[in-house]
């Protein structure tokens, strides 16, 4: 009778083991769902500004959890709202220090970038203090991989600063060709500039098109005519550029745009208030109905591998969401709209 309680115990004490070492599998899968949706005006503020709202501007967000185990990743085959996306499909081959830099500087390109529409639209003075190229991506075949790091700032190119992408573009086809060598001041991790020399790649075959073979984003600071704070280091990526840029706009300008409605979006900016499309929209309009907001705006698509417009209404439509759906190009017709909506 002993002999058979204690191969019952093994046989249990195996059993957990097994369990517990399943739970250190590692698996290469995120699993992406409806995140909370924050409200901007504890987050943004303007120095003088309009404070009061009668209803409010939020941003929404989309939650990635890195499958740890395989009991994370089966608990994602039955989660509703939920998507399981290959480590390589969020990363790339982005090491996590890497995507954590790039996260960051698209999360503070997008407040500058709010920044400069927001006082733009509201006729408020705005200047752009450029600092130069931010290497958001390398090409795996660029000659420049050996010597160019994500995150790193080119600030000069053969001596010449460099401001806005396209000036970085046009330097290198009015005045290199293939075969050439380019000479770049690279500032890493705000420490003292550095030159290296580097050949130059060939682009395109048929248009003799050469450059570094990098992904180029501009690195810059708006000087503003008023302080505006942002609180927002738990959030990162550039889809808050559409929403953060109407909350700022709502603090520079009299007139209370919100009118008691629950108003949530997303959308990247840029300077001129051009709304770009964004990624995990279908979790984003989720989250905003399950939040209890009344209007989504969306980016509109405009080009013809959009998809934002599409997927949100095709969303709505598909889960008899009760939601107002915008899509947008500009942050100006957001605005447009919002002014001449009927106050609640």
């Amino acid at each position: 009778m002993k002999s058979i309680k204690n191969k019952t115990l093994k046989k249990w004490i195996l059993v957990f083991l097994l369990v517990l070492l399943v739970a250190f599998i590692p698996t290469p899968y995120y699993l992406y769902q409806p995140g909370p949706i924050e409200d901007l005006q504890p987050k943004v503020s303007v120095t003088d500004g309009y404070s009061y709202e009668d209803g409010s501007f939020s941003l929404t967000t989309v939650l990635s959890v890195k499958a740890l185990n395989p009991y994370l990743l089966a608990y994602g085959l039955f989660a509703p709202h939920t998507d399981i996306v290959k480590e390589e499909e969020v990363k790339g081959n982005l090491t996590d220090r890497e995507y954590s830099i790039l996260l960051d500087f698209m999360m503070k390109d997008s407040q500058q970038n709010a920044l400069v529409s927001a006082f733009k639209s509201a006729d408020e003075q705005v200047e752009i203090d450029y600092h130069g190229i931010f290497v958001q991506s390398i090409l795996p075949d660029s000659p420049a991989k050996s010597i160019l790091e994500i995150g790193d700032t080119i600030t000069k190119m053969d001596g010449m600063k460099m401001k806005d992408v396209s000036s970085f573009i046009s330097y290198i086809e009015d005045n290199k060709q293939e075969g050439d060598t380019i000479t770049l001041t690279i500032k890493r991790d705000n420490e003292k500039e550095f030159n290296k020399t580097v050949n130059l790649m060939l682009l395109d075959q048929e248009t003799g098109k050469v450059g570094i073979g990098i992904v180029p984003e501009e690195d810059f600071t708006a000087t503003i005519s008023r302080d505006v704070t942002f609180k927002s280091d738990d959030i990162g990526g550039p889809s808050a550029g559409l929403m953060f840029s109407l909350e700022i706009y709502n603090q520079l300008t009299p007139d209370n745009l919100t009118k008691g409605y629950k108003i949530a979006g997303t959308g990247t900016i840029d300077h001129d208030g051009n709304v770009g499309q964004i990624g995990g929209i279908r979790h984003k309009i989720t989250a905003a109905v399950k939040e209890g907001a009344d209007i989504f705006f969306t980016p509109k698509d405009l080009q013809p591998i959009d998809q934002n417009e599409h997927d949100v209404i095709e969303e709505v439509k598909e889960q008899g969401y009760e939601i107002k759906v915008v899509p947008v190009a500009t942050l100006d017709e957001a605005i447009d709209y919002l002014k001449n909506l009927k106050k609640i």
